[in-house]
């Protein structure tokens, strides 16, 4: 597997980044142990140290099993020293190797494997401090320090992850709430027809006879329709504005954005006539919340163009920019998780990201159905 579609440019520059950092540690701690113990000494600490700076740049795989690992080399260590004549452990490269390990943990697992990984480390620290009261070595409380650093970063970073799951949540219900109000204006309109045409073929049957089947076939028409956009907005509605025509409402929301943003350059091909209302209405909010963040994260770009296309059997929107090639997200991207869930719901999807040398891409692919116009 490509590590870069793993882990991606920042996850790796943030494991280089993180590994340079362990080897200083580690360096500079051998290099304190070589003056004040003497060169005979420096090795044990370095290579237990390495081993946890390791299991620490390795726990995206097994964080569970790495942070039991490191703490158990910890304990070892610690052990150790009180068997041999050895520098304090922790020392300061395991203690960050500890630190990370923990946070980690604490951030990703499940409640009860992170409290167990907490009091495990817990248990190191005072396993390294109890026999030393009522004198606790420098060494000890920077080690303390160090780890109970990493412990609240992991907390702080799990309530973040928590809100941000919690917000998705909700801008994912707010869409199916929203779909689901469509979902009403579509049925009423195709129940509409059939409750007009039965009313007409009924005057159709008592005066040309002939014509019955005609009449009967344009409500046999009329109810599938009903049908089809059933099984596809099943829960979901839209506002007044939504269901006008893709082209006029997309130029009329391009006219308003180009006031008092880039210049945007619109092309809408094929037929709207025969979208379905559910579909125009997913384009024009695709089109809305793309232009929406070219305004918040691209405010010098020159140029965006918005290409609505009618393939075979799908609306095709693409929305780009030519703003500075970076990463660019609406806060927290939950605008973008909302217009997915939409597009989902309707058996599409939806992709953004870099464009092609600058700027930033919203493509999505919306199924549409044939439909006679009436």
């Amino acid at each position: 597997m490509d590590v870069t579609r793993r882990f991606g440019w920042r996850g790796i520059a943030a494991q280089v980044g993180l590994g340079c950092g362990f080897a200083v540690v580690i360096a500079g701690q051998a290099a304190a142990i070589a003056v004040s113990w003497g060169d005979d000494y420096w090795w044990f600490g370095a290579a237990v140290g390495a081993g946890v700076c390791v299991l620490a740049l390795l726990r995206r795989r097994q964080r569970a099993w790495t942070a039991a690992a490191g703490l158990t080399a910890a304990g070892v260590a610690v052990a150790a020293r009180w068997v041999a004549e050895l520098p304090q452990e922790p020392s300061p490269a395991m203690a960050l190797g500890l630190a990370v390990l923990t946070g980690s943990a604490v951030r990703t697992l499940p409640w009860r494997q992170a409290g167990a990984i907490v009091v495990a480390g817990f248990a190191v620290l005072a396993g390294a401090l109890a026999p030393a009261l009522p004198f606790v070595p420098a060494v000890v409380m920077v080690a303390a320090f160090v780890w109970a650093a990493g412990v609240a970063a992991g907390l702080s970073l799990r309530v973040a992850d928590g809100r941000r799951r919690a917000t998705a949540a909700r801008v994912r219900q707010d869409e199916r709430l929203e779909l689901a109000r469509e979902l009403h204006d579509v049925v009423a309109h195709h129940i509409s027809a059939i409750v007009l045409g039965t009313q007409a073929a009924r005057l159709v049957v008592r005066r040309q006879p002939e014509r019955g089947d005609e009449a009967l076939a344009e409500i046999e028409a009329a109810g599938s329709d009903a049908l089809a956009s059933m099984r596809q907005v099943v829960g979901l509605l839209r506002d007044d504005r939504d269901g006008a025509s893709a082209a006029g409402t997309l130029a009329e929301l391009v006219e308003r954005f180009a006031e008092r943003g880039p210049r945007v350059d619109l092309r809408v091909t094929g037929d709207e006539s025969r979208w379905p209302p559910e579909v125009a209405s997913t384009v024009y909010r695709i089109t809305r919340e793309a232009l929406t963040n070219v305004r918040r994260h691209a405010p010098r770009a020159d140029t965006v163009t918005v290409r609505v296309d009618e393939a075979a059997a799908a609306i095709v929107a693409e929305i780009s920019d030519d703003g500075p090639a970076r990463a660019r997200r609406s806060p927290g991207g939950y605008g973008l998780v909302g217009m997915r869930e939409r597009v989902e719901a309707l058996g599409g999807s939806l992709m953004a990201g870099p464009g092609d040398g600058r700027g930033w891409r919203v493509r999505a692919t919306v199924p549409v159905r044939e439909r006679a116009v009436r």
